[in-house]
């Protein structure tokens, strides 16, 4: 198996996607059809070789003939049958040559509005070139790696698929593609890679009986590089044996861990018999993260909220929700204390004034100054008006329709929380890059002048949403 680029590879791997030539692609070798020979027969030529186009040859002219010049024709009074294919096909056909760019073929699609293109090498036609060739080659290094995991025999071979997915976003990241499409490419793969590996190491009868869940950032489908382990294990009430369940979820960990995932500091795992609980159980602990005392309590709440099915039985996390939205409903002192993590963090001094100083060495945590407060305030007015989407987009777009959120606050914190998002990864991979852990600080000597005053408007913007969050939840008085 061809092992995954890195470093100055993957910059040359991208520009050679950017740069590949129509020749590049495996062209589709059209069926060619004389322009005398009726529709019935030109579909059966079609149908015979599984293609939707044919080249047709009347003379020195070559047109084309599709499912859409066949639907035009149905329309006509004569029958398919007395129909000749020149009469139908289109011959002002948009060319390019072999050695055209692709990017230049795919403008022309674009400009002509049409989804192919004829090309020629020279004046020999080597085939048709369609948008949806161009989209598979640039989705192919995506593409490669979900049937690496779906093929996957064991776990070694995810591991390869895990390295590819790291690749892959410094490769969409250093070709300008922007944050919250990289988050959902790999938050999809990520999914795919925990699935696979929990049927690798989980029995059938605990994988057919159970709910995997992913939570925190990688649950919001907001997770790019690999940070610590966020997941949970929901049962089904019954009989499972309880040592059958640990093993399996030691086996997961340790996948996870030779993935690249780190162990949670906090806990936050299968192994931790507290997020390993059967239904009835994990329903007792949930009430008492709303009720009780216990000052992690909102945390773990939260931490949950974002959870999100990707093996086994949904309808345990189904329940488990249904039961959280009772026990949140209008209990105002709690949403309250659960709102105020969103306030919790504070940096020395002013941030604003060590954005102007370009010589300060003290690091700015981009999570807890502006990630958090964000993720977090939507999370809580989420709980508070139930609102089940997944991630922080999607619950501030459900916000604003329900009039709960001005739509052009919530414009401004997204656009800030993305721009937080970028600038994070570009420093994770800048660290990463140089052998360093890849956290969430920057130092403000580190910044250029086109990231110094967009990460100052943005943290702007987190202090206007802070304030907003309270006034709605009353915190001053929490």
């Amino acid at each position: 198996m061809t092992p995954p680029a890195s470093g100055p590879d993957q910059q040359r791997d991208f520009l050679a996607l950017l740069t590949a030539r129509a020749r590049d692609v495996v062209l589709r070798k059209p069926v060619e059809v004389d322009g005398a020979l009726d529709l019935v027969a030109v579909c059966r030529a079609l149908a015979a070789q599984g293609q939707t186009a044919a080249l047709v040859r009347d003379g020195a002219r070559v047109g084309i003939f599709t499912t859409t010049d066949l639907r035009d024709a149905l329309l006509r009074p004569e029958p398919p049958a007395a129909l000749a294919v020149r009469d139908v096909a289109r011959f002002e056909l948009v060319e390019v040559q072999a050695d055209d760019e692709l990017l230049d073929a795919l403008l022309l699609m674009l400009r002509h509005r049409v989804h192919r293109v004829l090309v020629r090498d020279g004046a020999a036609v080597l085939g048709v070139l369609s948008q949806l060739d161009v989209v598979n080659l640039v989705a192919n290094h995506s593409h490669v790696v979900a049937l690496q995991i779906e093929r996957a025999a064991g776990l070694d071979e995810l591991q390869a698929a895990a390295a590819r997915i790291d690749d892959l976003v410094a490769l969409l990241h250093g070709g300008g593609i922007r944050v919250e499409r990289i988050a959902r490419l790999v938050s999809e793969l990520d999914a795919r890679l925990f699935e696979r590996a929990w049927a690798l190491v989980a029995p059938p009868e605990l994988a057919a009986a159970s709910c995997l869940l992913v939570m925190g950032s990688e649950g919001r489908g907001e997770q790019i590089l690999k940070t610590d382990q966020d997941n949970a294990l929901l049962l089904r009430d019954g009989t499972l044996d309880a040592a059958l369940v640990a093993e399996a979820a030691r086996r997961f960990e340790a996948a996870l861990a030779g993935f690249g995932y780190p162990p949670c500091p906090g806990g936050i795992m299968l192994t931790n018999p507290l997020w390993r609980q059967p239904l009835a159980a994990f329903r007792d602990t949930l009430r008492d993260w709303v009720h009780g005392s216990d000052p992690e309590g909102p945390m773990r709440l939260a931490i949950f909220f974002d959870a999100v099915a990707v093996a086994g039985d949904a309808t345990l996390l189904d329940a488990a929700r249904a039961q959280l939205d009772a026990l949140a409903a209008d209990h105002d002192a709690f949403l309250a204390r659960f709102a105020r993590a969103a306030d919790q963090f504070d940096e020395p001094g002013s941030w604003w004034t060590r954005l102007t100083t370009r010589r300060d060495e003290q690091p700015l945590d981009l999570k807890k100054l502006g990630v958090f407060p964000i993720v977090h305030g939507v999370r809580a007015l989420a709980l508070q008006y139930r609102v089940r989407e997944r991630g922080t987009a999607a619950r501030l777009q459900a916000l604003v329709a329900a009039g709960r959120v001005d739509a052009a606050l919530a414009r401004d914190v997204l656009d800030a929380l993305h721009l937080l998002m970028s600038l994070r990864l570009t420093h994770q991979l800048r660290q990463r890059a140089e052998g360093r852990h890849a956290g969430n600080e920057v130092r403000p000597s580190e910044l250029g002048v086109l990231e110094r005053e967009p990460l100052r408007d943005a943290l702007a913007i987190v202090r206007r949403w802070r304030a907003f969050l309270r006034g709605h939840f009353r915190l001053e008085a929490v």
